[in-house]
C-alpha cells in the first residue's frame, strides 16, 4: 500500500465515520473481497490493504494520529509507560524492554493488536515417479490447513454478533499495573487479560470457529509440476497456506518435491543410467539392439521414442559404456535433455547342449584357447563400479 492511500476512500466512508459505521464498512468489504472468495488476481492484495485500514480507523488513538498526518512506519502510533522517581521525573523503559523481551501484544508496538493478520507458511511433502519429475505432471496434493470459516465468513462472531470495545483496557489492548519501590513507582504494561490483547471482545463467538474465523480443514489441491525438477525441489503457490487469524489473508504454500527410486534407470544430474545385458556371441560378434528409454512410461509416449537402437561394436567387453545424446532427462532451466548412459553387461551361458559345447570347443581350438592363462591386470575403477551397480541394482 502507497502511503498517498486513504484509509477512508478505501473503506468508502466518511472522514466523520462512526467507529459503528467503519465496522460495518470493513465488514461489507471483507466479505466480498476475501482471497476466499473473490477471483480477482490482486484480491489478496486488495484485502491487505482493507485489512489495515480498518486496522487503524477502528483504534481511537490510531486513528486520532492518522487523521494529524502519521502514516504506517512513521511511527508514533501507541502509549507510553515507565516508571517515576523520586522527583517526578518519568522514565520511558517500554520500548527497551520491547526490544529485549518482545512487546505484549505480538506487534513490537503499543496499542491492541490486529485480530485480522496474515497467516503462515505452509509446507507440505509429496512424492513423484522419475517419470513424473522428469517430464512433468500436474499432480492432486492433499493439505491440511486453517481455511476461512464458512459460518462467519471470518469476522469470528455468531451472527450479526460485531467486536465491542474491551471494557477492561478500554480499547488500548494493554494494561497497566504501578508497583512502589524505592527508587519509585515502577510502571508494567502488559497485553489485557480479557481481550488477549485485541482491544475488542466478540459478545457472542462463532459456534463453528470459536471466534478465530478460521477452521482446520483437509482439501486437494492440483500442482503443476515441470519438467527436469529432483529431490529437494520446492513449488511456491501464492496464498495457498494457512488462512490468518480473523480471516485474514492466506500464507503462501511451499510443496517439496521427492523423487522415487526407479527399478531400472538410475539418475545422475540431467543424465539417466541403464545396464543392459547382452549375450556373449552378440558382443563377440558385434550388434544392434533396442534399449528401453525413460519415454516408454508415459502416457502420450511416441511408439518411435520408446527404444533407441544402441550399436555394440565387435569384440565388446562387459562394463563398456555407450552414450545416447538426447535421451536422459529434460533441462528444469534451459533447453534440451541430458544423455542416455548405456552399461553393456556381457553374459556367459550356462546351460549349453552337446552341440553347443562342441562348438564351442572348436573354437577355443581354433583361438588356442584350450588351456589359457589368467592375466591379472589393473582393474579400471568406473567399470567395476559400473558392474557392481549392474548386481546390486
Amino acid at each position: 500500500m502507497t502511503q498517498d492511500q486513504d484509509y477512508y476512500e478505501i473503506l468508502e466512508v466518511s472522514r466523520e465515520a462512526t467507529p459503528e459505521e467503519i465496522k460495518k464498512a470493513y465488514r461489507r468489504k471483507a466479505r466480498t473481497m476475501h482471497p476466499d472468495v473473490a477471483t480477482e488476481p490482486d484480491a489478496a492484495e486488495r484485502f491487505k490493504e482493507v485489512a489495515q485500514a480498518y486496522e487503524t480507523l477502528s483504534d481511537p488513538q490510531k486513528r486520532q494520529m492518522y487523521d494529524m498526518g502519521a502514516r504506517p512506519g512513521m511511527g508514533g502510533m501507541g502509549g507510553m509507560g515507565g516508571f517515576s522517581g523520586a522527583g517526578g521525573q518519568t522514565f520511558d523503559f517500554s520500548d527497551l524492554f520491547g526490544s529485549m523481551f518482545g512487546g505484549g501484544n505480538g506487534g513490537g508496538g503499543r496499542g491492541p493488536r490486529p485480530r485480522v493478520r496474515r497467516g503462515q507458511d505452509a509446507l507440505v511433502r509429496t512424492e513423484l515417479r522419475l517419470v513424473e519429475a522428469a517430464f512433468g505432471v500436474t499432480k492432486p496434493v492433499k493439505i491440511d490447513t486453517a481455511v476461512l470459516c464458512p459460518r462467519c465468513n471470518g469476522q469470528g462472531g455468531e451472527g450479526d454478533s460485531e467486536p465491542e470495545t474491551c471494557r477492561t483496557c478500554r480499547g488500548h489492548g494493554e494494561v497497566t499495573s504501578v508497583q512502589r519501590s524505592f527508587i519509585g513507582d515502577i510502571r508494567t504494561t502488559q497485553a489485557c487479560p480479557a481481550c488477549d490483547g485485541y482491544g475488542t471482545i466478540i459478545p457472542e463467538k462463532c459456534t463453528e470457529c470459536s471466534g478465530a474465523g478460521r477452521i482446520r480443514s483437509t482439501r486437494t489441491i492440483n500442482v503443476k509440476i515441470p519438467g527436469g525438477v529432483t529431490t529437494g525441489n520446492r513449488i511456491h503457490l501464492e496464498s495457498q497456506g494457512e488462512v490468518g487469524h480473523g480471516g485474514g489473508p492466506a500464507g503462501d504454500l511451499y510443496v517439496e518435491l521427492v523423487v522415487a527410486p526407479h527399478e531400472v534407470f538410475k539418475r545422475e544430474g540431467d543424465d539417466l543410467e541403464v545396464v543392459a545385458k547382452l549375450p556373449m556371441t552378440a558382443a563377440a560378434l558385434g550388434t544392434e539392439v533396442p534399449v528401453a528409454t525413460l519415454d516408454s512410461e508415459r502416457e502420450d509416449c511416441d511408439p518411435e521414442d520408446a527404444t533407441v537402437m544402441v550399436t555394440v561394436p565387435p569384440g565388446t567387453q562387459s562394463g563398456t559404456r555407450i552414450v545416447v545424446d538426447g535421451y536422459g532427462v529434460p533441462k528444469l532451466r534451459g533447453s534440451g535433455r541430458g544423455k542416455l548412459g548405456v552399461t553393456l553387461l556381457v553374459q556367459t551361458p550356462t546351460k549349453l547342449d552337446d552341440g553347443q559345447k562342441e562348438a564351442l570347443r572348436m573354437l577355443a581350438e581354433m583361438r588356442d584357447e584350450n588351456h589359457p592363462e589368467m592375466a591379472v591386470q589393473k582393474h579400471h575403477r568406473g567399470v567395476f563400479g559400473r558392474l557392481k551397480d549392474a548386481f546390486t541394482n
